[in-house]
C-alpha cells in the first residue's frame, strides 16, 4: 500500500515539474486551460495566391513586404469624409468597395483585419489553408456555386437605381427577409463559421472552459458556440446554424467534432452535410493553435484543412448590436417595393 502511494506522489511530482516547465496553465483536473480573451486577425490570406504556388513558407524580408503592401492599401481608402458633399447621384456612384453599394460607404477606419502575418514553429505561413499543397480551398460542386450565388444575391446586384432584377426570371434579391443573406440577417456572422476564420473586424474571441463545457463567444455577430464535452452528437433531425460541437481531450489538445448544421452554414458554401474536425492547442505563450478540417462533399470535391494562430491578450469583446429591430432590413425591402412599381409603371403596368 505505501509502496503504490509513493508511486503515485511520484507521477504527481513530475507531471506537476513538466506542467510548470511547460508553463501552460491548467484547470484544477490537469486540462490545459483555454479560457481566455484572443485576437484572431492576422494579414496571411485564407488561400494562398496562386502565383506562389506550392510555397508554403516565406522569410521575415518577404513577410514584410506583404505587410506593406496591405497596410499601404488600406490606407488609401482611408480618407475622411468630405462634410459638404452632396447626395450620391441617382443610381448610385458605382462605388461598390466596403460595402458602400453604389451610394458611398464608410472609408477604412472601421477595418481591422491585423497587424502582421502569423507563425508556427518559427516559419511564416503563405497561407491559412495548408491542404491541398497548394494552399488553396479545392473548387466547389457546381451544387455549391448556385448556392452561394443565390445566398449572396443580394450582395453582389449591382445598384443601378432600378428594380432590374425584374428582367430575370425567378426570385429577386430582395423578395422578401428571407432572400437577404444570413449575415444581413443577423443570423450567422462572417467569420465565426464554423471554422472561424479571420475578418475585416471584430476579429476577438473570449473562451469560457469548464469540466464539461467550453463555450466559445466570437465578436462578429454575437455567435456563441456550446461545445458539449465527453458527450454524443444529438439526433440528426435537431440542426443548428452553428452545428452540434462535441469535444474530448487528446492530451493537451482539444478536439472538437461538429456535425447537424442546417443547409445553409456561416461557412461559405457549407451545407447540411458538412462535417467539421477542430484542434485547439495551447501554446507556451498562451496563445492558441488552431486547426481545423472541413469535410463536405456535396459543396467541396476534396475535403480541406487550415491552421493559425490565435494571439492571447485582455481585450474585452464587445457586444455586437447587429440587430436591434433591424430597420435597416425594413428599409430595404420598403426601397425594393417602390423601384419595382417604378419599373412596372414605366412599363405600362407588365
Amino acid at each position: 500500500m505505501i509502496r503504490k502511494l509513493l508511486v503515485l506522489i511520484s507521477i504527481f511530482v513530475v507531471w506537476s515539474g513538466m506542467a510548470q516547465a511547460e508553463g501552460i496553465k491548467r484547470t484544477s483536473s490537469g486540462k490545459p486551460d483555454l479560457t481566455g480573451t484572443y485576437d484572431a486577425g492576422t494579414l496571411t490570406p485564407m488561400n494562398r495566391p496562386a502565383a506562389l504556388g506550392d510555397k508554403q513558407f516565406m522569410t521575415r524580408e518577404e513577410a514584410d513586404v506583404s505587410i506593406a503592401a496591405s497596410t499601404a492599401a488600406l490606407a488609401a481608402f482611408d480618407k475622411d469624409s468630405d462634410p459638404d458633399r452632396g447626395a450620391p447621384v441617382k443610381g448610385g456612384d458605382g462605388n461598390q468597395a466596403f460595402g458602400a453599394g453604389g451610394v458611398g460607404g464608410y472609408n477604412t477606419f472601421w477595418i481591422d483585419p491585423g497587424s502582421d502575418v502569423f507563425e508556427i514553429d518559427g516559419k511564416i505561413r503563405t497561407s491559412i489553408v495548408y491542404d491541398p499543397p497548394n494552399g488553396r480551398q479545392p473548387p466547389m460542386t457546381p451544387k455549391a456555386q448556385m448556392k452561394m450565388a443565390d445566398n449572396f444575391s443580394s450582395f453582389i446586384h449591382q445598384n443601378d437605381g432600378t428594380a432590374s432584377w425584374l428582367q430575370n426570371d425567378g426570385p429577386g434579391p430582395f423578395d422578401g427577409p428571407e432572400s437577404l443573406a444570413l449575415a444581413e440577417r443577423c443570423l450567422l456572422g462572417f467569420s465565426g463559421g464554423p471554422p472561424q476564420v479571420p475578418s475585416l473586424y471584430n476579429n476577438f474571441t473570449k473562451i469560457m472552459q469548464t469540466e464539461d463545457h467550453v463555450v466559445i463567444l466570437i465578436e462578429m455577430v454575437h455567435d456563441a458556440r456550446i461545445i458539449r464535452l465527453n458527450a454524443e452528437h444529438g439526433p440528426s433531425t435537431d440542426r443548428k446554424w452553428l452545428g452540434d460541437s462535441v469535444g474530448h481531450w487528446q492530451g493537451d489538445t482539444l478536439v472538437v467534432d461538429t456535425v447537424n448544421f442546417r443547409e445553409k452554414t456561416g461557412l461559405n458554401g457549407g451545407d447540411e452535410n458538412l462535417h467539421l474536425t477542430e484542434r485547439f492547442t495551447m501554446q507556451e505563450d498562451g496563445n492558441v493553435l488552431y486547426n481545423f478540417t472541413v469535410d463536405d462533399p456535396t459543396a467541396w470535391t476534396a475535403s480541406w484543412s487550415g491552421e493559425y494562430v490565435w494571439k492571447a491578450g485582455d481585450e474585452k469583446v464587445y457586444e455586437y448590436a447587429c440587430h436591434e429591430g433591424n430597420y435597416a432590413m425594413g428599409n430595404i425591402l420598403r426601397g425594393a417595393r417602390l423601384l419595382e412599381a417604378e419599373f412596372l409603371q414605366e412599363r405600362g403596368g407588365e
